[in-house]
Order: C-alpha cells, then structure tokens, then sequence
C-alpha cells in the first residue's frame, strides 16, 4: 500500500492510497465518503491487489483533498483524469463509483476522461414513483445552507431529501459523534447534488444523457436493498445500450468486499 497526491487541471491537490500493480482501478466514493470513512475499499483493494493497482482517492473538499472554488462539476471530471494520468501512469482504467459517485463516473466518461469500462454500485435514479423525486430546489437549500455557515442543516437535507432518512431520525443523528464528521464535507453534498442532477426527478432518464459512452458498464445492486435503489439501478442499465445489470449478494445500500471484488474481477477479465 502507497499513499500520495496528484494535481488537477486546476491546481487543486488530490490525495489517493494505491494498492498492487497492474491496470488501475479506481474507486470513486458517494456523497459525503472518503478513504477514512469508508474501509469496505481499502478490504476490497486487498483482494484485488494482486492482479491490480487499486486507487481510492478523496473527492476534492473530503479528507486530504483540497478544493478550489467556485465549484464546477468539469472539475471533478479533471481530478479522475489526473488520479488516472498521474497515479495509474496512463494505463486502461476500470472505473468504480458507489452510489452518487456512480453519477460522477457516467458524466466524466460523457465528458471525455479515458476510461476503459465502468462498474456501479447503486447508481442515482428514479423515473417512477418508487421513491420521492428530489426537490427542485434541493441544491440551492444545500448551497445556502453552507452561505450561512449552517453545515448540519446541510447534513440534515441531504439524508431527508436524498438519503430518505426520516427527520425524526435525523435529529436523534444530530446528537451522535459522527454528525461533527459529516458537517466537515456538507459542503461538497452539493457537489455531489450537481453530479446527480435531474436524474431523481421522477421522470424517464433524458435520451440524450450519457449518449456517448460506448465503454462496457456495469451496474450492480444489492439483492436486499431498498427497492428505490434497485430500482433505479434497472433504470439506469435499461438506459445504457452497452451495460450489464448484476444482482449481487448485499443490503442497505452496500455489499462486501468479496462480493464487490469478485464481480469487479469478472468484469474485467470479460471485457
């Protein structure tokens, strides 16, 4: 295991662990995680390294990372093309994103960033009545809750209008010792809001979204996670001519590493 950083296209730092050899894969977290709260990564890295450089990064404004701002979600687009550029030394990149960083990956191969195939995990969609759209002005409340210096009303939007967390729940959550951790980032809960953009609307997948991406795609759900979730999932395969939807052993919005790493190996090696 190595740790360093790259530079974006903006000058912003980009701090990543590495693990193995051999063409990268690289992990991309959701909405509000990064390295230091999410192991699943570093175990699923363990069991890939053998055949694989494995990059886990922080989003930019998470963890190590810096930020620049203003925001513009290119910017992102250029921090997965640095991390492969710079720390996967240019080589076929597999792309991996949990849930909104699913999103983040769909849009970066759109806008061009060199990635060999992408792989899914819960990806952001909803074009039914599976789940409740997300409010119209769910970034703008996000945006001004940040303006005002108010981050846990930030937190607090997202896990109510995103996540889906009951608001009673939430003020329980408020008094626990994690809520200092993800006022830390509710400022790049927006980030990820943009990355997301219409695509819990409600309604179909707009036919013209991710319409150039030809590389192979995954999309993989828990067999056991909220319906919403699969849901959008089938949505999102259904959408992309050249993807493969995967039911795979998992729950609450997550699986395991020997489940995760084992589908990441398979897809691979058949594409």
């Amino acid at each position: 295991m190595s740790e360093g950083t790259v530079t974006s296209a903006d000058g912003t730092t980009i701090a990543y662990t590495a693990w193995g050899a051999g063409d990268p894969i690289v992990i991309i977290d959701g909405a509000t995680a990064y390295r230091a709260t999410n192991p699943l990564n570093q175990e699923t890295a363990g069991l890939l390294a053998d055949e694989f450089l494995v990059i886990n990064y922080d989003r930019r404004g998470r963890g190590e990372s810096g930020d620049t701002l203003p925001y513009a979600g290119e910017r992102e687009f250029e921090d997965l093309q640095a991390i492969i550029e710079q720390a996967g030394q240019g080589r076929p990149a597999t792309v991996f994103g949990w849930s909104s960083g699913g999103n983040l990956a769909l849009n970066a191969a759109e806008h061009g960033v060199p990635i060999a195939r992408l792989a899914l995990f819960e990806p952001n969609a909803a074009v039914d009545d599976a789940r409740p759209p997300l409010p119209g002005d769910y970034v703008a409340r996000l945006d001004a809750a940040i303006a005002d210096g108010r981050p846990g009303d930030a937190v607090a939007v997202f896990l109510t209008a995103a996540a889906m967390v009951p608001e009673g729940a939430v003020a329980g959550m408020r008094e626990q010792d994690f809520w200092a951790g993800l006022e830390a980032v509710a400022p790049t809960i927006a980030y990820d809001g943009r990355q997301v953009g219409d695509t819990l609307s409600g309604k179909p997948l707009r036919p013209e979204l991710w319409q150039n991406i030809g590389i192979p795609v995954l999309v993989m759900h828990g067999i056991g996670t909220w319906p919403a979730l699969a849901a959008g999932s089938r949505a999102i395969a259904a959408h992309l001519p050249t993807s493969t939807l995967t039911p795979v052993p998992g729950e609450d919005h997550s699986t395991t590493p020997d489940v995760l790493a084992a589908a990441l190996r398979a897809f691979i090696k058949e594409n």
